[in-house]
């Protein structure tokens, strides 16, 4: 006699088989630990881009086999889920997933049981608590604690369980109390299938920030190194051309070629060394015109002079009269004590 398959198994299959076929990133997702009422909250906020369904693991693998997917893929998905849940998206990647996805993880208490997840360690600080039985409760799980100064301190750093360890007794309780709460709970990825490739969440988990900087970065010194090999392409040519303009403007200049953009640096540059031969020669062999030249070029590097010397003088005689005034203060301060 053949068993007869119930109609609500014959229906989830038959949903999970239109989620892994409506999406184009598919996902295994690990809700272990996730309250009912916080995973209805979740569910609620992803649900505009992404389809999310909890199922036994058989029937996810027939609806697996019937969308045409490789069982050693979901497998591996697997391997880290406690409770696993098939997710879709037809809007996101898998990158944009995970983000989404990270952003439903919370700390809560450890309760006994759990696993560490990595090494818990108390530091030394001063909890802010007032004196009470919390002293004896956190001594009792092995928390040096002691009343100064009218609160609870914890007196050295202690390492109070390894990863991988199991939470026994209060000891989460007292661990959360001082602000430690290392279980995380969320809709953790346990990793993605898109376009045929499986990505771990490892691999998903990207600083976006520091991505971008980095981006910036090797633009920059890609930029630079085309530059200064004459690499000619749109983005170089301005600056190649700019360069090119500065150093056939310093040849010209050099040659003393007489062109439209030379002449005025030729002139002014001629004018300085006019000056300089006028300043040799007696003040008698002087017109009027280069006199009063000179006596301006004079004039002017004696302000630029002055203003140096003033701006160089003036911080010593602000000190001084800080000191003076110091002075009299202090004196001040001996009078009025003797009257």
């Amino acid at each position: 006699m053949i068993p007869k398959v119930v109609s609500w198994k014959k229906d989830t299959v038959k949903d999970l088989h239109s989620l892994l076929t409506d999406g184009s990133t598919i996902a295994v997702i690990d809700i272990h630990g996730v309250p009912a009422g916080a995973m209805i909250g979740m569910r609620a906020d992803l649900r505009k881009n992404m389809k999310i369904q909890v199922a036994k693991k058989r029937l996810m693998k027939i609806a697996w086999n019937r969308a045409g997917f490789k069982p050693e893929e979901l497998d591996e998905l697997y391997e880290s889920a406690v409770q696993p849940a098939l997710i879709s998206s037809s809007s996101l990647n898998s990158f944009e997933m995970f983000t989404a996805l990270k952003k439903t993880e919370a700390g809560r208490a450890a309760k006994p049981g759990d696993v560490a997840p990595y090494q818990i360690v108390v530091d030394k600080m001063d909890t802010g608590m007032p004196p009470g039985p919390i002293v004896g409760d956190l001594n009792s799980v092995g928390i040096p604690a002691k009343i100064m100064g009218g609160s609870v301190q914890i007196q050295k750093r202690t390492v109070i369980l390894e990863e991988g360890e199991v939470f026994e007794g209060d000891l989460g309780m007292m661990l959360s109390k001082i602000g430690i709460n290392p279980m995380v709970t969320g809709l953790r990825l346990c990793g993605t299938l898109e376009g045929g490739t499986l990505f771990a969440p490892a691999t998903l988990d990207i600083d976006y920030e520091q991505f971008e900087t980095d981006l910036i970065s090797y633009a920059a010194g890609g930029f630079n190194l085309a530059c200064n090999i004459t690499w000619f392409t749109t983005q170089t040519m301005p600056t190649l051309l700019a360069k090119a303009s500065r150093e056939a403007l310093a040849v010209a200049l050099e040659a003393a070629v007489a062109t439209a953009d030379t002449l005025p640096h030729l002139v002014a540059r001629a004018h300085v060394s006019a000056l300089g031969v006028a300043g040799t020669l007696s003040p008698d062999a002087l017109d009027d015109e280069l006199a009063a030249m000179m006596g301006a070029a004079a004039t002017a590097a004696a302000s630029a002079a002055a203003a140096v010397d003033t701006s160089a003088s003036d911080a010593p005689a602000e000190a001084e009269e800080e000191e003076d005034e110091e002075e009299e203060a202090g004196f001040d301060g001996l009078g009025s004590l003797f009257g």
